[in-house]
């Protein structure tokens, strides 16, 4: 089994078991991982949804690190769609926007997600919100079908991030754009933090350095790159001392390491100068 696959294996059975436990236990830690013994719940990487039109809390696993549909540009009849959709979040809050005469689709890689995120589209009556099993670096998705992409605090779990941008330049239609949140680095982070399964699973030690992420964008194709937002993440001792000892946790936080999450934006260009087709061509 190669690295990408034991990885992928790790996130699916993480989060397969994420579907299943309070929402309590997700904030409580980075991004859902188990394993924090801490009694006091710390909303580390989640921003608040309570006051954004569309939020359901059935479909809030408090397991995002920004607010991208917020930032995304959404429009009505707008065709959506959601990379790593858990319980339906942000595809529920797109929808409100969205309208009836717009499309929402969710991606997500694990089968309990996709029936719970299902399971709450049906109680909230949405026939124009769907859920697809698949894996992002090879999404279960026609070229050129989405005008908008987004994306909270997922990219970061994904062993080819390469691959999926590449992805989501084939599937945006010419013209469409993504707004996605993400957790990356700056400085170097602890190689120990990187064989810890759970902070994995619990987007740090997934994540790499901001200027690497955002040279991976430029390189797929994309244009009118722009970080719209850029937030310090601060973990709490509670939490470092499960992973780190008292003078690891003080090296680091001596050090210019610094956890960000951003939201990022970038706009695929009218004309796919790459080669592949223009609309109508029918090259495709």
């Amino acid at each position: 089994m190669t690295t990408s696959e034991e990885l992928k294996k790790t996130v699916r059975e993480k989060y397969a078991e994420i579907a299943t436990q309070p929402k309590s236990q997700n904030l409580s830690s980075c991004c859902g991982a188990t394993g924090c013994c801490t009694t006091e719940v710390y909303t580390i990487m989640a921003d608040d949804y309570k006051s954004i039109d569309g939020y359901n809390p059935d479909a809030d696993l408090g397991l995002g690190c920004g607010l991208p549909t917020e930032f995304a540009k959404l429009k009505v009849g707008d065709t959506v769609i959601d990379l790593g959709s858990g319980a339906g979040n942000d595809a529920f809050v797109a929808r409100k926007i969205v309208g009836e005469t717009g499309e929402v689709i969710g991606i997500d890689f694990t089968e309990p997600m996709i029936t719970l995120a299902k399971a709450n589209a049906e109680k909230l009556g949405m026939t124009n919100v769907h859920f697809r099993q698949g894996d992002i670096e090879d999404m279960p998705v026609t070229s050129n079908k989405a005008d908008v992409i987004i994306s909270n605090c997922v990219l970061n779990l994904v062993p080819n991030k390469h691959k999926v941008f590449s992805e989501i330049y084939r599937v945006l239609k010419p013209s469409g754009h993504f707004s996605i949140s993400d957790i990356v680095l700056e400085g170097e982070i602890p190689e120990k933090w990187r064989k810890i399964a759970e902070l994995y699973a619990g987007c740090v030690s997934g994540a790499i350095q901001k200027r690497e992420y955002l040279g991976i964008i430029q390189e797929a194709g994309f244009s009118n790159i722009t970080l719209q937002k850029d937030k310090t993440i601060i973990i709490p001792d509670e939490i470092l001392t499960q992973y780190l000892s008292a003078e690891e946790i003080q090296e680091y936080k001596n050090s210019k390491v610094r956890i960000s999450s951003i939201t990022v934006y970038a706009e695929k260009e009218a004309k796919d100068e790459r080669g592949c087709c223009t609309p109508g061509s029918g090259c495709c």
